[in-house]
C-alpha cells in the first residue's frame, strides 16, 4: 500500500501540473497492483475527483474556462456517466472494456498534438462524442478528460489553455456522476464497499500530491514527456489485461 500510495501522489502530481486528474494511469496502477476489478471504478473516480477539483478552481480562477461552449457537453456526458457507473458489468466484459479503453488512450496520448489556433465558432463533434464518453467513464472508471482533450484539439475547438481547463471540468464532473453510479450499483455490496474504503490512503495520497502539482503553476515535466511516459505505462497495462480478458 505505501509504494502504491507514493506512485498515486507522483501520478497526481504530475497530471495536476498540466491540468488532468490521472484517473487512467490510477487505473493502470491498481490493475499492476493485483485489486480486484469491482472496486477499480470507485477508487479511482474519488482520485480523480479530488485532483480534478484543484485544477478546475485554478483554471476558474484564472478565466480559462468556456462555460458557454462546455455547458452542452457536460449535459450531454454526466447523465451517461452516471448511467455508465450504475451498470452492472461482468469481469470479463469489465477487463475487455478497461483494456480497450486504455489502449485508445495511449494511442490518443502518443498522437495528441495541441495547437495554438482561432476556435471554430460552430462544431457538433464535442457534443456528438461527449455522451460516449462519459457512459465509457461512468464504467471503467475515469473522468473522460483523457478522450476529450485530444478530440478537442483535433477539431480545433478552443485554445490548448482552454481545451485543458474544459478537460480538467469535464473530469471533475463525469467523475462525480460515475462515481454515483458506482456507489448506487454497490449499495447492495457492502463487503466492496469496506473493500474500497479499505484504499483511503490513495485518497491522501493524491490529495498531497495533487495540490503540489497544481500549486507549483508550472509544468512538472514538459507536456509531451508526461504523455509519453504516461502512455508507455497505460499501454503495457491494456495488453495486459487484453491477454487477460483473451484467455477468459
Amino acid at each position: 500500500m505505501v509504494v502504491l500510495a507514493l506512485l498515486f501522489a507522483v501520478t497526481a502530481a504530475l497530471y495536476a501540473s498540466v491540468g488532468f486528474a490521472g484517473g487512467s494511469t490510477y487505473n493502470a496502477l491498481l490493475a499492476l497492483a493485483g485489486v480486484d476489478h469491482r472496486v477499480f471504478p470507485v477508487i479511482a473516480l474519488v482520485c480523480n475527483l479530488i485532483v480534478a477539483t484543484g485544477c478546475t478552481i485554478r483554471f476558474a480562477r484564472a478565466g480559462l474556462v468556456p462555460w458557454r461552449r462546455l455547458l452542452p457537453l457536460l449535459a450531454l456526458s454526466v447523465p451517461a456517466a452516471w448511467i455508465g457507473g450504475m451498470l452492472p458489468v461482468p469481469k470479463q466484459l469489465f477487463l475487455w472494456l478497461l483494456g480497450g479503453s486504455l489502449l485508445v488512450a495511449a494511442i490518443l496520448l502518443l498522437l495528441q498534438r495541441e495547437r495554438e489556433m482561432e476556435p471554430h465558432r460552430a462544431t457538433f463533434v464535442g457534443p456528438a462524442v461527449a455522451a460516449p464518453i462519459g457512459l465509457l467513464s461512468g464504467i471503467v472508471g475515469i473522468g473522460g478528460g483523457i478522450f476529450l482533450a485530444p478530440v478537442l484539439h483535433l477539431i480545433g475547438w478552443d485554445r490548448a489553455k482552454r481545451v485543458a481547463a474544459s478537460a480538467s471540468v469535464f473530469i471533475l464532473a463525469n467523475s462525480i456522476a460515475g462515481l454515483g453510479g458506482q456507489l448506487t450499483k454497490l449499495s447492495g455490496h457492502p463487503e466492496l464497499v469496506k473493500a474500497a474504503t479499505a484504499y483511503w490512503p490513495l485518497a491522501l495520497s493524491v490529495l498531497v500530491g495533487g495540490q503540489l502539482g497544481s500549486r507549483a503553476g508550472v509544468q512538472i515535466l514538459p507536456a509531451v514527456w508526461l504523455r509519453r511516459l504516461t502512455a508507455l505505462l497505460i499501454l503495457y497495462v491494456a495488453v495486459r489485461l487484453l491477454i487477460q480478458a483473451w484467455g477468459g
